[in-house]
């Protein structure tokens, strides 16, 4: 069975986004992706960081997280990237199929 889900990363810049994106769909790893400008805190080296991101939101299938993972590790320009994955329970029959 299928397993859906949403993947969550932030990235830099537009730039970024755009080009993370294209090479995800361009390999068939997700099959949408959106991309939200985002204000973002978070504790890095500790300190409280404060950045402008783009999170992308994304469809994928959990057995592509591997896949994903590499193909970001590769285009990211973090020293540590965060790919989140949410599992989706439901999903209507017609995204189902072009999804998949």
């Amino acid at each position: 069975m299928t397993r859906f889900c949403q993947l969550w990363l932030t990235v830099g810049s537009k730039e970024e986004a755009d080009k993370i994106a294209n090479a995800l769909l361009a390999k068939h790893l997700v099959a949408c992706v959106w991309q939200i400008p985002v204000s973002s805190d978070f504790r890095w080296k500790a300190k409280i960081e404060h950045s402008d991101e783009v999170l992308l939101q994304m469809e994928s299938r959990e057995d592509l997280f591997e896949q994903v993972e590499k193909e970001v590790a590769k285009l990211h320009s973090y020293d540590t990237f965060v790919l989140e994955s949410t599992p989706v329970d439901k999903i209507s029959k017609k995204a189902e199929k072009w999804s998949g």
